[in-house]
């Protein structure tokens, strides 16, 4: 089956100017397009991934009466009962789909020309866009200090706003997104999609994302810059922390996280988990990622 044409997204950025007056213009429109573009990437083939939205789901066939659309005849049960039928679909529920993205010093400290937060903005803008497409209204948490908190919205021009005012962060950010959690999940009057975007550096983060699964679809993508593996292999290293801005010396072995411990807690939390890292490729994983989470949910 050959793939359909890429949506065109030129006439929906002639806005951006509007939205965003006289900063960064050019740049602005470049970062989304490129959104967009991978909104599309994600959509293509995810018509089975609950995760991006419900959308229209077949309940039944029924028999043909005056006045349906002719679109909707169920031709196979029509032929085995030589009676003419209909498909009958279940109403799209708009199950909201929150964002927590990790605003925190340690996302934007980078060994790479692309930060875990560059990236970590560009999937939250994709996947977002995409959560759209499929009638699930959008909205923003952010995990740091700053009070960002966008409510769920069909309107892409506000997704579009959050992204872009995203864009600029700060160097001394320190994360919150135990406590984000705890300020979001009493206001949560019906089950939502909650998906997080972070590097995990937050002790007890995990924990606490397990016990929001046990009301709401909860999953993790993680970000990971190399240098939080490779200087495993040196020996003492002089270092900063990002968030607090201490100065330590430390053992190259050291680990910056318990990778095993934070796959171990979400696992048994029921949360489903993916780790990008800044220097590898990521759009084919994540999307498999997604189907494959939509396939096993459908099958329970």
């Amino acid at each position: 089956m050959s793939r359909p044409p890429s949506t065109s997204v030129t006439a929906r950025e002639n806005a951006l100017p509007g939205l965003l007056g006289n900063v960064e213009p050019l740049a602005a429109r470049k970062f989304a397009i490129a959104v967009r573009r991978l909104a599309d990437d994600l959509t293509y083939g995810l018509d089975g991934s609950r995760f991006l939205g419900s959308g229209i789901d077949y309940v039944q066939s029924r028999i043909y009466q005056h006045g349906d659309s002719v679109k909707s005849i169920d031709w196979r049960v029509t032929a085995r009962s030589t009676k003419v039928h209909v498909k009958e679909y279940e109403a799209p529920r708009r199950i909201a789909a929150w964002f927590l993205l990790d605003t925190s010093a340690s996302m934007v400290v980078s060994s790479m020309a692309r930060s875990k937060y560059e990236l970590a903005l560009h999937v939250a803008g994709g996947l977002a866009l995409a959560c759209l497409d499929r009638t699930s209204p959008v909205g923003v948490l952010g995990c740091g200090t700053r009070d960002v908190r966008v409510e769920p919205s069909l309107r892409k021009d506000q997704v579009l706003q959050w992204l872009l005012r995203l864009r600029r962060h700060a160097y001394d950010e320190s994360t919150q997104i135990t406590r984000r959690l705890q300020e979001l999940r009493p206001t949560l009057t019906s089950r939502s999609i909650i998906i997080v975007c972070s590097d995990l550096h937050e002790e007890g983060a995990a924990h606490a994302l397990a016990l929001l699964a046990q009301q709401h679809e909860v999953a993790v993508v993680q970000f990971q810059d190399p240098a939080e593996v490779m200087l495993g292999r040196a020996g003492f290293v002089r270092a900063q922390e990002a968030e607090s801005g201490r100065g330590f010396v430390a053992r190259g072995r050291r680990t910056m996280v318990d990778q095993v411990r934070i796959e171990q807690d979400l696992r048994r939390g029921g949360v489903d988990h993916i780790l990008i890292r800044t220097d590898q490729p990521f759009v084919h994983r994540l999307r498999q990622f997604f189907r494959a989470r939509g396939h096993s949910r459908g099958a329970r």
